[in-house]
């Protein structure tokens, strides 16, 4: 099983790859395209056109996320069968949890609002994240420490921390497009500024409660672990700037009306708080959340 988790995981790898190819392709993408124009006088004039590449492409690009989210699934299932215990309990295996809730939150929001265009921001996170796990962190099966021995807090303490990450990705991926596309319509497979802004909030408004309710999740097990439900571990410390950061974003959004460029630059400034948090705390900062290693 082990084997098999690793394997599915490359195929993970290789299948975001391509989706991230299409994904493009489909956004960015078009060719030089010669044609003739018979004019009064004249005669036949020819002239080089820019034509979008066709939209199967963005088609593509979804299947190519389904294989991947599959694979993740296969992948995590079969690391949960190894090894007896929720599949993120170190960064090896909360990085594919993390990149499969990624994908299965891109999934739910292309279908609510019909866009294809933010796998072109999501896939290549996603493809940056797997392709680091498999390059830098170990996937040997190891105990758990005995702080990680709590199987159903670990499920859900973690987990809920996973989906809140992945939910808040798809607001990060948003406020890129929304920096690209500008108030104007630069790129017209792009979907206009206001309805960026709108997925960017709504996906908030997900991940926001999930991230309160994984840090309460965190106090109480840290109660049952360490004896005290707060101790202002960095862990601990960078998550609830991070709540704070994505809270100032709303009130912001809700009292003064933010819209456009800055509050897409604040959420692009609220998602590095969350890699931080997921990486920097974990890489090079040693606290007591170190226990779970790489």
């Amino acid at each position: 099983m082990e084997q098999l988790s690793l394997t599915a995981k490359w195929v993970a790898l290789g299948a975001t790859a391509a989706a991230v190819l299409f994904y493009w392709a489909y956004v960015f993408g078009g060719r030089l395209v010669l044609g003739r124009l018979a004019t009064p006088g004249q005669g036949v004039v020819t002239l080089l056109t820019w034509e979008r590449l066709p939209d199967s492409l963005g088609r593509l690009g979804t299947a190519a996320t389904w294989a991947a989210l599959a694979a993740m699934t296969v992948s995590l299932a079969a690391r949960w069968q190894a090894t007896g215990y929720p599949p993120w309990a170190n960064m090896w295996e909360f990085t594919g949890a993390f990149t499969g809730a990624i994908m299965l939150f891109y999934i739910i929001f292309e279908r609510w609002y019909g866009q294809r265009a933010l796998g072109a921001v999501v896939q290549p996170l996603v493809l940056g994240l797997l392709a680091s796990n498999l390059a830098f962190f170990p996937s040997e099966v190891r105990p758990l420490v005995p702080a990680l021995q709590s199987r159903g807090i670990l499920a859900a303490h973690v987990g809920v921390m996973v989906l809140a990450y992945a939910a808040l990705s798809i607001s990060f991926a948003a406020a890129v497009l929304h920096l690209v596309q500008g108030e104007g319509r630069r790129f017209s497979r792009l979907p206009p500024a206001s309805l960026l802004d709108e997925i960017a909030f709504r996906s908030v408004v997900v991940g926001f409660p999930l991230l309160a309710l994984g840090i309460a999740l965190g106090a109480y097990w840290g109660n049952s672990a360490w004896g005290r439900y707060w101790g202002w571990d960095p862990k601990e410390t960078s998550a609830l700037v991070t709540w704070l950061i994505y809270g100032v974003y709303l009130h912001l959004r809700s009292m003064r009306g933010w819209r456009g460029r800055r509050s897409a630059l604040a959420l692009v400034v609220a998602y590095m708080a969350v890699l931080f948090t997921y990486f920097g705390v974990n890489l090079a900062i040693s606290g007591l959340h170190s226990y779970a290693g790489v």
